[in-house]
């Protein structure tokens, strides 16, 4: 069972503190594997934590998550080298591929070198749902704003751009990065730009802006459009979700 339709899940967030773990996978991840379809077993994520240099210490801690959910989980591995020979075939028995925040320069320049962004965008059109926090929602788009290069907020331009926006994390939490999305989208560096408060997230199908949904109460997404030489913030005001029991 797949999705549909091309589905993704762009987050700035999807991670909490577990009861019993280092973290749990919240409401967002949870709603990745709604949009999936998958029922009647255990839900395959695989979990990408190329921006933070596939981390072995919180790789293992994502697969305790995974277990806490219910899901079964498979990590993709690039570093030193990709840990399955296949990773196309690997990619395409997913219900959902979740990718993890950090440095999203060094994630596409890596995924570049191993074909990965073909991959997915081959999985996307198949209805393997793509998802992911911070780094792993900006990649999806034509760009939006990064701290990859340094303290000093950059525009990064070169992301997959399966869906034909600019991307803002961290909306609320990171004041400059609102800043710059402004300038950018006023400039056209970035064309019409969907952000996320913390705890937010935006589903597309196809490249269709669908719905916003939270876990967190109160946070919002938006919508900044040019008009004339000037950026414009509309809110989009998200459907709460259920939290998990795990």
């Amino acid at each position: 069972m797949t999705a549909p339709q091309p589905t993704v899940l762009a987050t700035s967030g999807g991670l909490r503190q577990g009861r019993r773990t280092a973290i749990a996978f919240g409401a967002l991840v949870h709603h990745a594997v709604e949009l999936s379809g998958a029922h009647g077993r255990r839900p395959r994520v695989m979990y990408v934590g190329t921006a933070i240099g596939d981390a072995e210490a919180f790789t293992a801690r994502a697969a305790e998550a995974a277990r806490v959910a219910g899901f079964d989980m498979t990590p993709l591995q690039l570093f030193p080298m990709p840990n399955m020979d296949d990773i196309e075939g690997a990619v395409m028995e997913q219900d959902v591929v979740w990718v993890m925040g950090g440095s999203v320069a060094n994630l596409l320049a890596v995924w570049r070198v191993h074909g990965l962004d073909g991959i997915l965008r081959r999985a996307w059109r198949a209805g393997v749902v793509l998802s992911g926090v911070s780094a792993g929602s900006i990649c999806w788009y034509e760009g939006g704003t990064t701290d990859s290069y340094g303290p000093e907020l950059r525009p990064v331009m070169n992301g997959l751009g399966l869906l034909p926006y600019g991307n803002g994390v961290h909306y609320d939490t990171d004041p400059g990065r609102r800043r710059l999305v402004h300038e950018l989208v006023a400039a056209g560096t970035l064309p019409e730009t969907h952000c996320t408060d913390d705890g937010v997230g935006l589903v597309y199908h196809g490249t269709e802006l669908t719905e916003a949904v939270a876990e967190t109460p109160g946070a919002l997404a938006y919508r900044v459009t040019r008009e004339g030489d000037e950026a414009v913030e509309t809110p989009l005001p998200p459907r709460l979700l259920r939290s998990p029991h795990s």
